[in-house]
């Protein structure tokens, strides 16, 4: 029975494309497979039938100094079209081997097997800065690499934090501390993504860096609370949205000035990029939006629990799913606001685990070239030819495209991105 339900499901994988597949295409193995030697075959295709190489672009290597450049405005890279090594391992890096860098506080869920950050971390605590990491032994799949990285940091001497009672720490958020003449300094990056070499350069994520004096007195506190206490963050935050206290209301009331927008006779729109939904909350407060008038586009990857275009209830909701090159790991949420637009970035998915039972961190985009990009990468995810929409019936029906048509991968790879005002 596997036999044919794989079969079945493999024929049906691309519409119109009649795929000729019988039992002599199966192959019995005695024992476990290890996947990823698929991985060798993948490489042993012609060029004909792969994916060209991605050329990563270093965004902020004409910057000697990359202190200044984010003094000079927040900045914002998309992996694996900019470089991870260059730009965020390169924070880390240069934090480490600064002599006006007094201490680094990072979040690490993915540490991975060979960890350039992880070396920097120990560089800097041989340097005499003050280094802690909070480590989330728990992550899927990582728990062995995690906890030996977490014995090296421990070795060097820094100070390492194992998680919360009850909670996931999930947010990807890193805080640099440097002495300056006019005093204390603080730089802050959030990620969408794990800080790992490895997953950035398949995993489609946002970086953001800024020196914001509220986002980074946010971030002191939220690192405040994690060394300090073995209880969930909680309180008022200025401008960051903070699991599981503070990011699902302020979600919900984003919702609410979309619906009131159009009350009042504007127009009310949600985008948002996730990899998973199904919070009952959040789809209730999305299906009240729709009824409202709110037009709403998502494109979600993996599981969505909403049935969009449903009548009277999800008819102005549109789902869809990209499966494509790289695995699209950002999160981003657009709120139309009658024209003030407001993004956000960061880890959390809008599912219950994201919401209530993990630290989660999103963080306001508000510089205008930045939220224009954003905006970009989203028109550009929605036009994907190749995309998966999601009917009313819960069914998913995969388009198909245009002779020369480009997909969103290769348009995002090719983009020249400016980086300084």
């Amino acid at each position: 029975m596997v036999r044919d339900l794989l079969l079945k499901e493999l024929k049906l994988e691309r519409r119109g494309v009649a795929v000729s597949l019988g039992s002599a295409d199966f192959y019995e193995i005695d024992g476990w497979f290890d996947l990823t030697r698929l991985r060798e075959l993948a490489n042993r295709l012609p060029a004909s039938q792969s994916y060209p190489p991605v050329a990563a672009r270093q965004p902020f290597a004409e910057h000697p100094d990359l202190f200044r450049l984010i003094d000079e405005g927040d900045q914002l890279v998309h992996h694996p079209f900019d470089d991870f090594g260059s730009t965020v391992a390169r924070l880390i890096d240069e934090a480490a081997a600064d002599p006006a860098v007094v201490s680094i506080k990072m979040t690490l869920y993915r540490i991975g097997e060979r960890s350039a950050i992880l070396d920097s971390l120990i560089e800097a605590v041989r340097r005499g800065k003050d280094v802690a990491a909070f480590v989330e032994l728990k992550a899927r799949f990582d728990e062995t690499h995690n906890a030996k990285g977490v014995k090296r940091l421990e070795e060097a001497g820094a100070q390492v934090i194992y998680g919360l009672v009850g909670l996931k720490t999930h947010a990807k958020v890193a805080l640099v501390v440097r002495q300056t003449k006019e005093g204390l300094r603080r730089y802050v990056h959030i990620g969408t993504g794990n800080y790992n070499t490895t997953t950035a350069k398949f995993y489609t994520d946002l970086g953001f860096f800024t020196s914001d004096p509220e986002i980074t007195a946010d971030v002191v506190d939220l690192f405040n609370q994690l060394t300090g206490s073995t209880q969930a963050p909680e309180g008022a935050f200025r401008r960051l949205l903070v699991s599981p206290s503070t990011t699902l209301p302020e979600l919900l009331k984003r919702f609410e000035r979309e619906v009131r927008h159009v009350e009042a006779g504007r127009r009310g729109r949600i985008r948002a990029q996730i990899n998973g939904l199904e919070d009952p909350e959040v789809i209730g407060a999305l299906y009240r939006a729709s009824v409202a008038g709110v037009e709403v586009d998502l494109i979600v990857r993996g599981l969505c629990a909403l049935r969009p275009g449903v009548p009277g209830l999800s008819e102005r909701i549109r789902v869809r799913s990209i499966l494509g090159r790289f695995l699209e790991h950002q999160r981003i949420f657009h709120f139309e606001n009658a024209g003030a637009d407001d993004y956000l970035i960061g880890s959390a998915d809008w599912r219950p685990r994201n919401l209530r039972r993990r630290v989660e961190v999103l963080a306001p985009v508000t510089r205008r070239d930045l939220k224009a990009r954003l905006g970009r990468i989203l028109d550009l995810l929605w036009a994907e030819p190749s995309a998966w929409i999601l009917d009313e019936d819960g069914h998913y029906l995969r388009t198909v495209p245009e002779p020369g048509q480009r997909h969103v991968h290769d348009v995002l790879g090719g983009d020249p991105v400016s980086v300084v005002h």
